[in-house]
């Protein structure tokens, strides 16, 4: 008896050592095609200053061994006698295995679309990367979502039951997820409203710093001691947010305080001094300098200008420079700053009468400062 004509399944030995080999021998033929092919490829992108050559390589690379193996399974089935429901059942696993390759060189391609934007756009707008980094989640769910759908039409299922069938199912979900989807919506909403982006300054609530990223259920902020603050995309949303980087230019309001026994012809040139000082300054632009009014020990002056910079180190060094040049002409002028003082006048008197009403009220108070004759005149 030839042992290759013992049947196994109803097919013999020779048939399935046949199958076996074509199956192997096409696995390993495409696994060589692939690496040859990559390799021309990587060595002709790397000639070019393209990169969908670049691309291409990347899409032969993400070629699953398992979609080799499977397609060298599919190849070597066709030398089997097989009947109708095998051959149906081979079908679909070679397809669900095609559609998921298929589904993984779809996500490469996406993947290189959204890199690609974002380097053509970081540049000009910083909110891109968001941006795209939403989108980007959003059409790879979306991809698989049909994937999965074209699975199981193809396994059979009737999917526009299965559809109905979500559709009840998901409002379950998300209420049962609400939180996770409103977070996922509140990204959704910093990406296309673009309140911030990456590399703002922004100041919400006691917190300020800048923004390193945002992801899809929060957002990371470095503030400016060194500690990573890490905040709820909805809060975000809800909070007051204050972006500093989104200024063209600060507006600055100082006051100085100056003595009363100033002279008045020099309360009367000091706006124009600090005036002329201001705009001296390159990077800032005068707006209106005043005396404002009396304070309780001082002459008020109020200025206002505007640095033509919204960086918070340029607004310091020109204020700076300012404040230096101020002291410097006030040292010239022989004007004085004033500081918080109070003058009292004592007055003493040798009859009850004379004094005022609020002394009575305090005896105690007043007597420190009676000499011991006009204390015993108080006395009696």
């Amino acid at each position: 008896m030839n042992v290759f004509q013992t049947a196994f399944y109803d097919v013999a030995l020779s048939d399935w050592l046949i199958a076996a080999g074509i199956t192997v021998g096409a696995t390993l033929l495409l696994v060589v095609m692939k690496r040859i092919v990559a390799s021309r490829v990587l060595t002709l992108a790397m000639r070019t200053s393209t990169d969908v050559d670049d691309m291409l390589a990347g899409l032969i690379n993400r070629i699953s061994p398992l979609f080799l193996l499977v397609v060298g399974l599919y190849g070597g089935s066709w030398w089997l006698p097989t009947g109708a429901a095998t051959r149906s059942t081979i079908d679909h696993v070679f397809f669900i295995a095609a559609i998921l390759q298929t589904g993984m060189w779809g996500s490469s391609v996406l993947a290189y679309l959204l890199s690609k934007s974002t380097r053509l756009r970081e540049y000009e707008d910083p909110s891109a990367q968001t941006t795209l980094n939403v989108l980007g989640f959003m059409s790879r769910l979306l991809l698989w979502s049909i994937i999965l759908l074209v699975i199981l039409d193809n396994l059979g299922f009737d999917i526009t039951t299965l559809l109905a069938s979500l559709g009840i199912g998901g409002i379950a979900v998300a209420l049962a997820a609400q939180n996770i989807l409103g977070e996922l919506f509140a990204s959704l909403s910093i990406a296309l409203d673009k309140p911030f982006v990456i590399g703002d300054f922004i100041v919400i609530d006691s917190y300020l710093g800048s923004i390193e990223k945002i992801g899809m259920r929060t957002t990371q902020i470095r503030s400016l001691s060194g500690e990573l603050i890490v905040f709820s995309n909805t809060d975000l949303l809800r909070s007051r947010v204050r972006n500093y980087k989104r200024m063209q230019e600060r507006r600055i309001l100082f006051t100085l305080d100056i003595v009363y026994a100033t002279p008045y012809r020099t309360v009367e040139r000091i706006p124009q001094l600090v005036r002329t000082i201001i705009e001296a300054e390159e990077m800032a632009r005068f707006d209106r300098a005043h005396f404002k009014g009396y304070g309780p020990s001082s002459l008020v002056f109020e200025f206002v200008y505007y640095v033509l910079s919204p960086e918070y180190n340029d607004y310091m060094d020109v204020q700076q420079r300012i404040n230096l040049a101020i002291y410097r002409t006030f040292e010239e002028e022989e004007i004085s700053f004033a500081f918080p003082t109070q003058t009292v006048h004592l007055q003493t008197r040798t009859g009850a009468s004379d004094f005022p009403r609020h002394a009575e009220e305090d005896t105690s108070r007043h007597r420190d400062f009676l000499t011991d004759s006009e204390e015993k005149s108080w006395s009696t």
